[in-house]
């Protein structure tokens, strides 16, 4: 059940996060968004360890692989998604990104030697199919011009990253250091390097007050940072780093609810097909989990 509830929390947090992302671009340059998304996370966290009085200290030499989850987890990745956003549909870095799943399961055997699982690529496959299908409108109409092949190259890049990150984030947790505190700290690292690579393109250092910005950012920031960063980890503790990727492929069937609700969006055929593969991939990859927990 406990998995359960920090799978259904990620997957709602993160997968209302695409409309919030939305409301960030354009004025502040990426760069310094990320910054004050993650260093305002990391508040957070340093505020709930004090209330909580959860120890903030770490051995010294789990540091460095702390430092090293909040480059790539939390800086790198982001910047490229943003990037990468730029020069493709939503749909289209929907479905690139959707191959965490597989790039997981794949860096989990080369790192830690974790055989692949057959029912995951299984399962994996549907979520990607029922993801193009969803957006299948979206994918047929693009082209192969450079625009295109640079924003999937980007978020390509993105899902090696982000992939990496997760590995890292696999050895903080394999070493049962405290998540709050690893997160607090390479939050606030990856808030620093956020800034120090916008200074070094040159990026403006401003603003935006208005209020869709302001809300968006607190939301991104506590919510889609703070919290399902915190549930996430502890899922990759329960569940390994490739079951756990698997809640990306939900996010688009969330953020097509909110869609529904909120903008008046018009369910297809194919959508709805969509949608029901990458239940029945979701379906798949967590009865594989319960079997293995009754089996042990």
């Amino acid at each position: 059940m406990q998995v359960l509830l920090l799978y259904a929390t990620v997957v709602l947090i993160w997968g209302s996060t695409w409309i919030a992302i939305t409301y960030q671009l354009g004025v502040v340059a990426d760069e310094v968004s990320i910054a004050y998304r993650f260093g305002i996370g990391a508040i957070a966290l340093y505020l709930y360890a004090a209330i909580t009085r959860r120890s903030l200290s770490l051995p010294a030499n789990s540091y460095p692989f702390v430092f090293l989850q909040g480059t790539l987890l939390f800086c790198l990745n982001y910047i490229l998604v943003y990037y990468g956003t730029e020069h493709i549909s939503s749909g289209l870095v929907a479905v690139v990104f959707g191959g965490i799943v597989i790039c997981n399961a794949f860096f989990e055997r080369v790192f830690f030697k974790t055989p692949v699982d057959g029912r995951l690529l299984l399962a994996g496959g549907l979520g990607l199919a029922g993801i193009a299908l969803i957006f299948w409108p979206e994918i047929n109409s693009i082209s192969l011009a450079d625009e295109t092949v640079l924003g999937v190259s980007l978020i390509l890049a993105a899902v090696v990253v982000a992939s990496l990150g997760n590995m890292t984030a696999t050895v903080n947790t394999r070493r049962a250091l405290p998540v709050v505190a690893v997160n607090a700290h390479a939050m606030a690292w990856s808030s620093a390097l956020s800034f120090s690579i916008a200074a070094f393109l040159g990026r403006e250092f401003n603003f935006s007050f208005e209020k869709s910005y302001i809300i968006s950012l607190a939301y991104l920031a506590i919510f889609g940072s703070a919290i399902a960063f915190g549930c996430y980890l502890a899922l990759i503790r329960r569940i390994g780093p490739a079951r756990a990727a698997y809640s990306s492929v939900l996010f688009p069937v969330v953020a097509l609810a909110i869609s529904t609700l909120v903008e008046g969006y018009r369910w297809s055929m194919l959508a709805a097909v969509g949608v029901l593969m990458t239940l029945a991939g979701n379906w798949l990859m967590l009865r594989r989990r319960t079997q293995i927990r009754k089996n042990s």
